[in-house]
């Protein structure tokens, strides 16, 4: 199990949310008056956000150890990551399975709204696959869960989760959200190595999304 606590600063956090909130407004502000994608702009947007956050935390914290994400872990924690997913992808299928049994579209429940061109389509799966959860999980599990840590697991748990669902635009019960959100909350908790949430992150939005292809197709 992974030690009871972490130390990350007051102002490690604050400085963190400052810079996610400075570069949101930048994003907003820049769209109208840019002649870009909506999705050029959201990853050059996640990628400043990554690179802010590390920035505050190597600044406040003198290093990437205190989030978990220091480069010589990350190896292993790629490796872990992708045995994780394997793990997920197994019962995903096996729910998925129970859903088509019962008479409904696990494939439909799942669906990702996704662009129709190709070069779009292109930009999604880079942006959404790849620059949104890595800067994600440098927030949420990273800065966020380490911060409540202090408090206990389940104050972690439940104040990174809940705010990773409610950050999130869904519609209904957002079901993959909550799941997601427990899931590389718990690959955290029990590695303490950020590169394992981050690898499951990316796989299962990649793996969400390619389900949706044949859908687009159709």
């Amino acid at each position: 199990m992974a030690s009871a606590s972490i130390p990350l600063k007051s102002s490690t956090l604050l400085t963190g949310l400052m810079i996610i909130l400075v570069i949101e407004g930048l994003m907003r502000w820049v769209y109208p008056k840019v002649d870009l994608p909506a999705l050029t702009v959201l990853g050059i947007g996640r990628l400043l956000q990554t690179v802010g956050l590390l920035w505050a935390v190597m600044r406040l914290q003198g290093g990437l150890d205190a989030i978990g994400v220091s480069p010589h872990t990350w190896r292993k924690g790629l490796l872990q990551g992708a045995l994780w997913s394997a793990g997920f992808a197994v019962a995903g299928g096996l729910a998925m399975l129970l859903i088509y049994i019962a008479g409904e579209s696990p494939t439909a429940l799942l669906r990702s709204p996704l662009p129709s061109r190709t070069s779009d389509l292109i930009l999604f799966f880079v942006v959404g696959g790849f620059f949104a959860p890595v800067a994600e999980e440098i927030c949420f599990r990273g800065i966020l869960y380490t911060y409540f840590r202090r408090w206990g697991i389940l104050p972690a748990l439940v104040g990174s989760t809940a705010l990773f669902v409610l950050l999130h635009s869904v519609h209904g019960l957002p079901v993959t959200q909550i799941v997601g959100g427990v899931v590389f909350a718990a690959a955290f908790e029990t590695s303490r190595n950020l590169m394992v949430p981050i690898t499951i992150h990316i796989l299962g939005n990649l793996a969400l999304f390619s389900l949706s292809l044949p859908m687009l197709q159709g």
